[in-house]
């Protein structure tokens, strides 16, 4: 508390793109991760990513070191749509005394991120596509061969209209309210308690950092299958009216995936969501804590 709202949006949204710049790699072979075997059962497919490490291998050899920041532009802008509404309607919450109600916290932090997922619903379809793109040898899911951010946004509203660019919102909405639940609200409860536990003087950047730990544990868990169904949404091919040509929605994502690749498919890439995860959490409320203060 304390940070004016309006402060905070700018706040948030300079948090989240420092951290992506960090993190963007892991960003990377995470959606790479996601999208290998699609629809396939296990251990039908080429797997041309391997694990997080070898992965970022795999990238380096494809795609250069360069590869390793595909999508970054287009990471940045979602970042920062996404985080400054997100901590904006957050603080509005917070506030508005949310905090002080049972479940508030995760409530504010849910309510916060599905409005930042809606705002920045366009920036994730793209981003999605650039970092999915690679040589074919080494290409999993649907390739759409863009050229450039400003060339994917370009031909995707030239093809689909406005709604095109709003095509997945409806796996980006539970993703990051989900999401932002957990890591809003772990990370508040983790920096208090370590701090009443005296391991760290309150206020201590310690303290932000062992909160942002545990949060990044918990939006892990509890966020990749929803992260999965998201990546999996955005990237599919459309035909000429904008309809998705492998899932219909939301639901018939994960009841595809189960089925066809069992309930671990929706578990895919966690490796990767944790190593990029956890540290964009710590980096993110790190920065914006530290931000907030000065």
């Amino acid at each position: 508390g304390g940070v004016p709202p309006g402060t905070d949006l700018v706040l948030g949204a300079a948090a989240g793109c420092l951290a992506c710049v960090l993190t963007n790699p892991l960003e990377v072979v995470k959606t790479r991760l996601q999208l290998q075997g699609e629809l396939q059962p296990p251990g039908t497919y080429p797997r041309p990513y391997r694990g997080v490490l070898r992965a970022l291998g795999a990238v380096c050899r494809a795609d250069g070191l360069r590869g390793l920041q595909k999508g970054l532009a287009a990471g940045l802008l979602y970042q920062g749509l996404m985080n400054g509404v997100r901590f904006y309607c957050y603080s509005r919450a917070e506030d508005a005394g949310w905090s002080r109600y049972p479940g508030g916290t995760v409530a504010a932090g849910a309510v916060a991120g599905a409005v930042g997922a809606v705002v920045s619903s366009p920036a994730y379809l793209v981003k999605t596509h650039l970092q999915a793109q690679t040589l074919a040898a080494v290409a999993v899911g649907h390739q759409h061969n863009h050229e450039s951010i400003s060339a994917a946004f370009e031909s995707i509203y030239r093809q689909h209209g406005v709604a095109g660019l709003w095509r997945g919102v409806t796996g980006a909405v539970p993703r990051v309210a989900v999401g932002s639940a957990a890591q809003l609200a772990t990370f508040a409860a983790a920096k208090d308690w370590v701090c009443q536990r005296g391991w760290f003087g309150e206020g201590s950047w310690a303290a932000v950092l062992a909160g942002g730990m545990v949060s990044g544990v918990a939006v892990a868990v509890t966020m990749t299958p929803f992260d999965v169904v998201s990546t999996r949404l955005y990237n599919q091919p459309v035909d000429a009216d904008g309809r998705g040509k492998l899932y219909r929605g939301f639901w018939d994502c994960i009841l595809q995936i189960s089925s066809k690749e069992g309930l671990l498919g929706l578990y895919k890439g966690i490796g990767a969501v944790y190593l990029r995860l956890g540290p964009h959490t710590v980096l993110s409320l790190f920065f914006w804590d530290e931000l907030r203060k000065m």
